[in-house]
């Protein structure tokens, strides 16, 4: 690891450590499925197990479980290593940051997957080995507005609704916030090549056909251009 790619990985180290403080603190001092307030009503600490994806998202499969943790580890090495190649083509730093709270969150969430089934004994019931079937620490938890859709709204009518009733952790919190950072500042981030006179370089795919290439250096003055022959030219002589 270079010098320049170490703080980007140690910010993925800063994610990986609050994420997992956090759910050893809830495991070690709350009973599953209890709460308490932190702020008012709508932000609260919620202990769940999630034995699925993020934000409380299942991939219901008898193997589910299995896949979608294989599916997190090689996530994560590509992950680690695309951020890698990031620094080394120099990379705006606003990319790199994000690319390293998307690795900390990725490795946080594994951790939990491959080891706390065996550690913590949370494996899903029925696994056929605690290995790669931990269940996911959840508890955050921002139930914002509740109330009840008018009578009015077909097959809604009368049941109740809640924003935001999704409980996550810091490692989904931490992927949420690179992607978002990522989507909004994406032309930043990933600005279009430019020719060494400092034009826009057009993508060849995106041209249309027969369109000529546009050349990148002018020709110099009193230069005449050379048009290539066709290797397929028949002999004038025929």
């Amino acid at each position: 690891m270079t010098k320049k790619a170490l703080p980007f990985f140690l910010i993925a180290l800063a994610v990986i450590v609050v994420d997992q403080t956090s759910k050893l603190l809830v495991y070690y001092n709350m009973d599953l499925n209890t709460e308490f307030n932190v702020i008012g009503q709508w932000f609260r600490i919620h202990y769940l197990l999630n034995p699925g994806m993020a934000f409380g998202l299942k991939w219901e499969s008898e193997y589910g479980k299995l896949a979608l943790t294989v599916f997190r580890l090689v996530a994560m090495v590509g992950i680690g290593y695309y951020l890698y190649l990031l620094v080394k083509r120099n990379s705006h730093r606003g990319l790199l940051i994000s690319m390293g709270l998307i690795l900390g969150g990725a490795v946080g969430n594994v951790i939990d997957s491959t080891f706390y089934g065996v550690f913590l004994n949370n494996a899903l019931p029925g696994s056929p080995t605690p290995w790669f079937h931990g269940q996911v620490i959840d508890m955050l938890y921002f139930p914002m507005i509740n109330g009840r859709y008018p009578e009015w709204i077909p097959f809604l009518g009368g049941d109740r609704y809640q924003f935001f009733s999704p409980v996550f952790n810091v490692a989904d919190s931490s992927i949420f916030i690179g992607v978002v950072i990522i989507l909004i500042f994406q032309k930043r981030f990933f600005p279009p090549k430019k020719d060494p006179q400092g034009n826009e370089v057009q993508p060849l795919e995106s041209m249309t056909p027969g369109e000529p290439i546009p050349e990148t250096q002018p020709p110099e003055p009193g230069s005449t251009p050379i048009t290539p022959e066709p290797e397929d030219r028949e002999d004038s002589g025929k």
